[in-house]
């Protein structure tokens, strides 16, 4: 069935679950907990340590395409959209580390791993099958994070410029979400996915209340 098809049987219309996630058909989730204003009021007291902090997971986001094609090079329907996602990731990397040199800023000689992404990796499954589908899933989510946040800086922040290119960023991190749900459409069936990208997307929102609040994307 496409996406925005109708079938009917006995009288009855069936629709995808995703048809209703929003009128443009998106099929990723917004995050169950929404960000509080004292993560926004940490990032704007210290932007340059949030800039810092947001150029290498825009580097570690590329990297994470990369090596999803290297795990699962068999993924072949796959592989041209996690290139084009590794590539608009690197062009982020490129980007956020002008506004740090515009700044005065450089790149950190050592990078602390991310408490978020350390916790959150803890909650996929082990099976080769089911890791798959939840390294996936967890991608959209924390797209979904990304894009949730870019708009809450891109409405916050007084640079006009920074302004614009939040507000550039939080549309393609929300595509990037969409496709990642996309992509575990084509290899499970839709209820599997959205159950457990329903499932992951709650611990989500559980790790983030969880952590202390700092001057970083998560």
């Amino acid at each position: 069935m496409r996406q925005c098809d109708l079938k009917t049987e006995a009288n009855r219309i069936f629709v995808p679950r995703y048809y209703y996630k929003n009128t443009a058909m998106r099929l990723s989730l917004d995050p169950v907990v929404p960000t509080s204003q004292e993560w926004v009021d940490a990032i704007l007291s210290d932007f340059d340590s949030f800039l810092i902090d947001h150029c290498d997971c825009e580097r570690k986001a590329s990297g994470m395409a990369m090596g999803m094609i290297a795990k699962y090079p068999n993924r072949t329907e796959i592989i041209p959209e996690l290139m084009e996602t590794a590539i608009e990731e690197l062009e982020h990397y490129r980007d956020v580390y002008g506004l740090m040199q515009e700044r005065g800023l450089q790149l950190p000689l050592k990078v602390e791993p991310d408490p978020y992404i350390k916790a959150f990796h803890s909650a996929l499954r082990g099976p080769s099958e089911l890791r798959f589908l939840d390294r996936l899933l967890q991608s959209s989510i924390i797209e979904m994070r990304g894009c949730e946040r870019f708009r809450l800086v891109s409405e916050n922040v007084a640079d006009a410029q920074i302004q614009k290119f939040y507000k550039q960023l939080w549309t393609t991190e929300a595509k990037h979400g969409h496709i990642f749900v996309r992509m575990a459409l084509r290899y499970f069936p839709e209820d599997e996915v959205y159950d457990r990208l329903e499932t992951l997307n709650t611990i989500e929102s559980e790790i983030v209340s969880s952590l202390p609040i700092r001057s970083a994307l998560h």
